[in-house]
Order: structure tokens, then sequence, then C-alpha cells
């Protein structure tokens, strides 16, 4: 038997034999043009020919997987029609080279540009831009789309899968996804989760022809793949596969259940999203509220800041599709590890503790003031809370609050309506939490984000694989600053919640339960097993 470990990113166990993806990959080759315009002519042919495609894939999708997952290939065509990425090929072709490699140089500088942010959402996307890369220099280069022949269903296993070699494979002939590559945010595995298939992503081992065929099982409860297993082995796991869908079945039921532990403590469950697209997922799931709504999203992928119209619609949507449950708005997120071109910024040793975050919105009030005009304007139709990240004094609260009553007196003075709207920080840094004491009287709430702050505190980099370890989250220090930030919050009377990683960990409701957590924001597909957790206590 050979085992490998991967990242799971939906949970579950599938027994079956492996079917090897291999892809239809044309090499790129370097070659040069004579007529550029009947190059760029081509170029934007194969444009037109890749939306075409993606039309018929949203269908598919729509069809079989709902309007929800089909969305993802309306960003695609979205994507496909993004003037930065459209230029940045043109230029490469007016400079007297052939469309597919030209191609080839946008993936590359897209790829690094979404693979440099420290978001993991937007570090995901660089699946999205190989996606539809790939798309158009297969079209160019005359090679059809790829597909699976199986009669019977089968483990597929593959160096990676983009969302459209995904979503047109059989549901019924796919018992689990096993990559080499990938993310858990990325459009794959948010597709392999709407299809309910286990699925790992960053599996270490290297693909054989040999494993073709064999007989295997995908564990995503313990993020193992499994290749030939031994006879008692292989039962076991059929044991533990029957459970789990008996177990997966258990928490369908908790839907509409409240968040109580059997002794009345209770706690409110909120979901993370990266998008307008990702609220459906949210309410599926039954989540109270958006915990965290990641608005930095409208400033990626173009090459000028949104306008207060877009932000204000995009806003507006997500409230009115959740009906009066509150949503929590973080203010933009972005930095010098975020290579957002318009913003001008200047490269940096250290960017996870540059300029940043709350330093620009506070250094570029222009900027915070169109989004802050868009949010409360939003707040007329629906529950919105806002909340600064990346805050280290009380000196950035009063500036902060400054700005934010001279946003709403000019709203005012235009005659827009507008609801109440709390006001909240991300304790994300030790010294936050440290002064939390000093903090809890400026603001209505506080949401800890224990990615941060789990990296801030070790001062280990969280991105480094090497120090994977050395990053504890369960780090006496990092819990006890969580302790401190809960206890000098609920002694000003404000609220406190977690929305980093760790609020989905399971193993540490009962702790954070214990500390008074007043709520907890996870990804969607997390909702209901947390659930489970705090109803067992």
């Amino acid at each position: 038997m050979k085992r490998y470990t991967g990242k799971s990113v939906v949970e579950g166990i599938a027994v079956g034999r492996i079917y090897w993806y291999k892809k239809q990959n044309s090499k790129v080759e370097k070659t040069e043009v004579l007529d550029v315009n009947a190059e760029t002519e081509r170029f934007e042919r194969a444009v037109e020919t890749a939306k075409e495609q993606l039309a018929v894939i949203y269908e598919h999708a729509r069809r079989n997987l709902g309007e929800d997952h089909a969305m993802i290939f309306e960003i695609h065509k979205t994507m496909l029609e993004d003037k930065n990425y459209l230029d940045t090929v043109k230029n490469v072709i007016e400079e007297g080279f052939n469309g597919e490699y030209a191609v080839s140089v946008a993936e590359e500088q897209f790829t690094e540009m979404f693979a440099s942010m420290d978001d993991e959402y937007m570090k995901a996307r660089v699946a999205d831009i190989g996606d539809i890369s790939k798309r158009l220099i297969n079209i160019l280069a005359g090679i059809g789309e790829d597909g699976i022949q199986t009669e019977e269903p089968v483990i597929v296993v593959a160096e990676d899968l983009t969302p459209s070699e995904t979503v047109k494979m059989d549901k019924d002939k796919v018992l689990a996804f096993v990559t080499v590559k990938g993310s858990s945010n990325s459009h794959t595995a948010i597709l392999a989760r709407s299809m309910n298939l286990p699925a790992l992503v960053n599996t270490q081992m290297e693909l054989t022809e040999e494993m073709n065929g064999k007989m295997a099982v995908v564990d995503g409860l313990n993020g193992e793949f499994m290749i030939e297993p031994e006879e008692d082995i292989l039962e076991e796991m059929i044991t533990r596969k029957t459970q789990w869908t008996a177990d997966l079945t258990g928490l369908e039921q908790l839907k509409g259940k409240e968040n109580v532990t059997h002794d009345g403590r209770r706690i409110n469950l909120y979901a993370n999203i990266g998008d307008v697209n990702d609220v459906d997922a949210a309410l599926e799931a039954d989540a109270g509220g958006i915990g965290l709504f990641r608005s930095e999203f409208l400033y990626l992928g173009r090459n000028d800041y949104p306008s207060e119209e877009e932000q204000f619609e995009s806003y507006k949507a997500v409230l009115e599709k959740m009906n009066g449950k509150k949503v929590i708005i973080r203010t933009l997120d972005i930095g010098a590890d975020k290579k957002v071109d318009y913003f001008k910024l200047e490269p940096e040793e250290n960017p996870a503790m540059g300029y940043r975050a709350i330093r620009i919105c506070l250094d570029r009030p222009e900027l915070f003031i169109t989004q802050l005009r868009a949010i409360y304007r939003a707040s007329a139709y629906g529950t919105v809370a806002i909340m600064f990240p990346m805050i280290v004094s009380v000196d950035e609260i009063i500036r902060i609050k400054e700005i934010v009553g001279q946003v709403k007196e000019q709203l005012l003075a235009e005659g827009f309506r507008m609801g109440e709207v709390e006001l909240g920080i991300m304790v994300e840094t030790p010294a936050a939490a440290v002064i939390s004491d000093q903090l809890a009287k400026e603001v209505d709430f506080f949401s800890i984000g224990t990615n941060d702050l789990t990296q801030y505190t070790l001062a280990v980099d969280r991105q480094n694989q090497k120090l994977e370890g050395t990053c504890d989250t369960h780090h006496p220090a990092v819990l006890r600053l969580i302790q401190m930030t809960v206890e000098n919050g609920h002694r000003e009377g404000i609220w406190v919640g977690i929305c980093g990683e760790l609020a989905a960990d399971t193993g540490l409701t009962h702790t954070f339960l214990d500390m008074g957590v007043d709520e907890l924001s996870v990804s969607a597909v997390n909702v209901l097993k947390v659930r489970k957790a705090i109803r067992d206590i």
C-alpha cells in the first residue's frame, strides 16, 4: 500500500479505482509573426470562441449544479473582458510575437500578481487565470476540450483541475478528486463542495502511469490518499464511509436549529464570504449572518478604482439577499503584497507588516470615504456593520470615527436614507489584543482575526511551508490573547466574535464557549459542523 497526505477541501470517504486525468496541454512556443494586425485579429477571434464555450459550460453547470455555481463561468467570461489582461496579450503581440506566447506571458504576470497576495481567497484566483489562459491557448492551437471516458465511477487524480474541467465531468462517474496542486479556496474546490464529493488538493505524490486503474481510498476526513490498501484497511474505510454518510444526513437535519449548548449557552454562527456569489452558499448552510465580507474583491482584477456606485450596488445586493440578517463588511484590506497596479504601491521588504489595510485608507482618505459612502448608502437596505482591519492604536479609531461622522453628515445633507451601523475592529495584531481594554471603549464590537494574530504573535510567516509545524494555532500565547480580548470587550459591554480559521476548529469550540465568545464566523461549508459541535456541549 502507498499512502499520501493532502489538504482536504471536502470531507468524506471514497473507495474506487483511479482514473489519471492527463491534459492535452499545448506546448507554447515563442515565434515571431510578420503580420501583427492579423495575429491580433486571430487572438480576438479566440476570445470570442472562448466566450461561446463558456456560455455552453455555464448552461451545463446551471442545469446540474444550480445558478450559484454556474456563476463561476460568468466570472471567467468577465475575466476574458478585462482590459488589463487583454492589453497585456495585445502588447506582446504588437512586439511581434504569436498569440499563444502572448497569452502565456499574460497568464504568468497575472498568476504572479494573485499568487503574491496574502489573502487565501485571492490567491485561489490563480486557478481561474490558468483556466481562461489554457482555454485561449488551446483554441489558438486548434486543440479540443478534454474529458474523461469511463464506464464505472472513479477517483479522478490529476496534477491540477480547472473549474471548467471539473464541471464538465459527469458527477455520476466521479467518486472523488485528488490533485497534486490546488487550493482550498479555488473555484474547483468550491465546485467539488457543490458536487458533495470528497476532494484532496496539494497532495504530496508523484503521478505515474502505473497508478491508473488501481484500487484506492480517499479519506477526506484525515487528508489521506491510499493506493492498493490492505484488505483490513479497505473494510475499515468502507465501514467509516457508511458512518460518515449517516452523520452527514444528521447535519442536514440541523438546519433551522439553534446554536445552543445543552445547558443553554447561545452563540451566533455566521459565514465568511469573498463576494456576492458566495451569499447563496451561506444561506443554504443556514448561517445566521455574514461575519466577514471581504470587500477587496471589488478592487482586484481591474485597471481603476471601483466607483461609489459600483460598490453601493454590490453591498446592496448582499444585504437584500440576506433579508435582514447582519452583514459585517471589512473595509479594504489590500497592501503591497496584493499587487494592484493602479494603487501604485512601492515594493516592500515585509509587506505583511507594511503599508496595507487601514493604513492606506487613513493615508488616502478619498479612497476610504468612497467606500464608506457606498456602505452607508447600502445600510438602508438591510442590517450592516463595518469593521476596520489592522488596528494598532486608539488614535486610529478616533480618526476613523471622525471620517465616518463627516460621511454621514454629507449623505444626510444629500438626502440619502441610512440605517443604524455598528462600528467594530479586527483584533489581529498583538498590539490590539493587549490594549483591547482601551479599544473597547471606542467601538461596538471586536472580531478576532486568528490567522494574522497567530503569525504576528509567533513571529511565523503562515505562508512559509517550512514553518508549518511552528505555526501552532493552539499556542497558549494565541489563546491567552483571545481570552484577554473577550474579557476586555465584555467589560465594556461590547460583543466579541472570531472570524479567522480557528472559528471552524471544532477542537476549540468548547474552549471558545468557555471564554465567552459571542460569535463564530466560518466558511459556509463548516456552518453545520460547528453547529453540531455547539449543540453537543
